[in-house]
């Protein structure tokens, strides 16, 4: 059996992956909530389903599941004060979503207006693995949005994409 590995070596090493950053929305008879979040990934396209990970112990976690819907709105580098927000900062919801721009999407989830993509999802299953609740989302709609470039977080710090040209010979 392999030696296990320390929660502090394990984040430490997490660190060194770049992801993407998105702020997770809902919206419905629980209420309305949003955080901001690195571990988001598609899962198929048949059908379109994607998966979004959050602390089983945010305060937010029973309203989630209750409302069975979310939005995964996809950041810019210009939304960096908003992730923060989002992530804790900001603990009332209403200055949250008083930060930025939204919509109402059909499913009545808030979509960032001007996010690079926004997906609206339903919530299919749910895997409690740790700490953290495993969202299964079947998209329902996608909403592409700005062309802006893409906040990123790598080394506990956001971060941007540079262009490094044209690869190839």
């Amino acid at each position: 059996m392999a030696a296990q590995i320390s929660k502090a070596d394990f984040r430490d090493a997490m660190a060194r992956v770049c992801a993407p950053v998105n702020i997770i929305t809902t919206d419905g008879p629980a209420g309305r909530g949003g955080f901001t979040a690195t571990a988001m990934c598609s899962v198929s396209d048949e059908p379109p389903t994607l998966l979004v990970c959050m602390n089983g112990r945010s305060t937010q976690a029973a309203m989630f599941l209750a409302n069975r819907r979310f939005c995964v709105n996809v950041l810019t580098h210009d939304h960096m004060h908003l992730a923060g927000k989002f992530a804790g900062a900001t603990r009332d919801m209403a200055t949250r979503y008083e930060a930025a721009r939204w919509q109402t999407l059909a499913s009545g989830t808030p979509a960032l207006s001007d996010a690079i993509v926004n997906f609206d999802c339903e919530i299919e299953t749910v895997h409690l693995v740790g700490t953290h609740n495993v969202m299964i989302g079947r998209v329902t709609d996608v909403r592409h949005g700005s062309g802006g470039s893409a906040l990123l977080y790598v080394d506990r710090n956001y971060t941007q994409p540079t262009r490094l040209g044209s690869f190839g010979g």
